[in-house]
């Protein structure tokens, strides 16, 4: 049960986190001005630990799954938009250019150069947030949860159950490897079909 919940949270989390964090690579990638404005931000946001800004989560949102999972999804998405719109710009501007000269808009650019160009950044970023996304979680469920890997670990060391917080870190361990090992799965996939 608890192992259960931990990974529903970070999938959740790990999920909403690339894709929202994806969206917005994609707006600031369209936008010169939205990318010149928020930049300082993003760097900001990505030197910031996260994890301080838990109790803020737990303030705004209530002590309920969803401050888990949106912590989660704070943990994966500054490194989403900064890596994938980085990605996205350094596409190859010849190819951009050719598909000017032929008349193509934006949204055509984006669809057959850029975002085919970004997938490679995609899934090595995937491979950075499933782990984020775990710690995410797992900071979450300490402060939180009554149930989870993080709550056993927390509630294990309280009362001084070792045996409980070491089961429950090596529970942790493999679910991060397996989580890890679906990511490389999809990224064998994704890469075949291109």
């Amino acid at each position: 049960m608890h192992t259960g919940i931990t990974v529903y949270e970070t999938i959740i989390g790990f999920v909403s986190g690339t894709v929202i964090g994806t969206l917005i690579a994609i707006a600031l990638w369209w936008s010169d001005f939205l990318a010149k404005v928020l930049d300082p931000y993003l760097v900001v946001l990505n030197a910031l630990p996260k994890t301080a800004l838990g109790p803020i989560i737990l303030v705004w949102i209530g002590g309920t799954t969803k401050s888990i999972v949106v912590m989660a999804l704070l943990l994966s998405i500054v490194v989403t938009i900064i890596n994938v719109f980085t990605g996205f710009s350094n596409c190859d501007e010849d190819k951009i250019k050719l598909l000017k000269t032929f008349g193509a808009n934006k949204r055509q650019i984006l669809r057959k150069v850029v975002f085919p160009a970004g997938i490679p950044t995609i899934i090595s970023t995937l491979k950075i947030n499933v782990g984020l996304s775990l710690v995410g979680v797992i900071v979450g469920e300490f402060l939180v949860s009554k149930a989870g890997l993080g709550h056993l670990i927390i509630y294990g060391g309280q009362v001084f159950k070792m045996d409980l917080v070491m089961t429950s870190v090596l529970i942790l361990a493999i679910v991060a490897a397996i989580l890890y090992l679906s990511v490389l799965w999809i990224e064998k996939k994704v890469l075949k079909m291109m």
